[in-house]
């Protein structure tokens, strides 16, 4: 990786010799001009309107036209002898939270490594400090002949400096969000709410990818073979004016919820919401839902238990019953014919106690019947 810039990271009497290395890039498609008729290549010529010719890179400068006219001659020798601290230094200024910083004012990434072994140690100190506490270092750095604000902060175990800009040059908002007052019901805001989980479920920013890039690339191929270039159909117009916020929420968590068919979290919020233009003081809190959602749940499971226990309880006594009349019918079987209208009355007699027993079965008490007596 290219190095950027060297210098040292100093904050006390604490010092770091250390390399910038660009953190990003852009995917850029290299395109250049062309002469619309024929295609021939169209350049950019450093053309001196003195001498009227065209001058080399090496003898251009920089240079600044006062308010009277005057041109003043920069040279590159004097934009590197400027007397800037920042030039070699980046002086930690102070630590403040992450949150004071408004990320309008973040600019470019660099990687910060380090120039030798020996500041691998306060680099680790630095690097470790910031994460234990939670902040970042603000400092200054003066690059490609520009003195810009910046942050030390850490990104996947590397201390990571990011420019800012200056605070004046960001541009003041007032008069771009609506001015007159406007009221946002809760059951609007409510509704938004479950939206935006919704949307937000499994969401993987690394799965992003740019369009425009891949759409571009196309197009170049099909010119390059000779075909057709693809063409996007046609989008249908965005609405204007919102005349229903509620149903536009309602569809617009329908259409989530159809390509998010595992969602199951905002399940349910649709049916509670009201319906459009409904006052807020109509519906019921959300504790009293609740609160009758599970006093309901609990009759429910009590009263299942108790089905459940009678049932239980019923089950052994009627297999008691069923074994206990099969004993006395194998206890009174017929041994002789002198015995049958004995064993006839000892069987209605049985039938008589076993039904008895039953009814006895319906309660959660089982009692074992008397024995039969045997005909004298």
């Amino acid at each position: 990786m290219q190095t950027t810039w060297k210098g040292t990271i100093s904050f006390g009497l604490v010092s770091i010799p250390v390399h910038l290395y660009s953190a990003t890039k852009e995917h850029d498609v290299p395109l250049h001009q062309v002469h619309a008729k024929d295609g021939g290549r169209v350049r950019m010529k450093r053309y001196c309107e003195e001498e009227e010719k065209e001058v080399p890179y090496a003898e251009i400068a920089k240079g600044y036209e006062s308010p009277d006219g005057r041109t003043v001659t920069l040279t590159d020798e004097d934009l590197a002898d400027l007397p800037l601290p920042s030039k070699k230094i980046i002086d930690v200024l102070a630590f403040v939270d992450e949150g004071e910083i408004d990320p309008l004012m973040f600019s470019k990434a660099y990687y910060v490594g380090v120039a030798d072994k020996a500041a691998s140690k306060p680099y680790a100190l630095l690097r470790d400090a910031l994460v234990e506490s939670g902040q970042i270092a603000v400092t200054k750095i003066a690059l490609r002949s520009r003195e810009s604000p910046a942050v030390l902060r850490v990104h996947d175990g590397t201390l990571v400096l990011q420019t800012c800009i200056w605070p004046d040059e960001v541009r003041p908002a007032a008069g771009i969000a609506p001015e007159e007052d406007v009221t946002v019901r809760p059951q609007e805001l409510r509704m938004a709410r479950s939206l935006m989980e919704t949307l937000s479920e499994d969401f993987d920013l690394e799965q992003l990818h740019d369009d425009y890039q891949q759409a571009l690339q196309q197009v170049i191929e099909a010119r390059l073979q000779g075909v057709e270039v693809p063409h996007e159909e046609e989008a249908g117009e965005a609405p204007d004016n919102v005349i229903d916020l509620m149903e536009a929420l309602r569809s617009s968590l329908r259409r989530a919820k159809d390509a998010h068919p595992e969602r199951s979290g905002a399940e349910g919020t649709e049916a509670e919401e009201p319906e459009a233009g409904e006052p807020v003081e109509e519906q019921p809190p959300p504790r009293g839902r609740a609160a009758a959602k599970k006093t309901t749940a609990t009759k429910t499971t009590t009263a299942t238990k108790t089905t459940a226990t009678r049932t239980t309880a019923a089950k052994p006594s009627a297999a008691t019953s069923k074994k206990s009349t099969t004993a006395k019918k194998s206890a009174t079987a017929p041994k002789s014919a002198t015995e049958k209208k004995s064993t006839a009355a000892t069987k209605r007699t049985a039938a008589t106690k076993s039904t008895a027993a039953k009814k006895s079965t319906t309660t959660t008490t089982t009692r074992k019947p008397a024995a039969p007596r045997k005909a004298s």
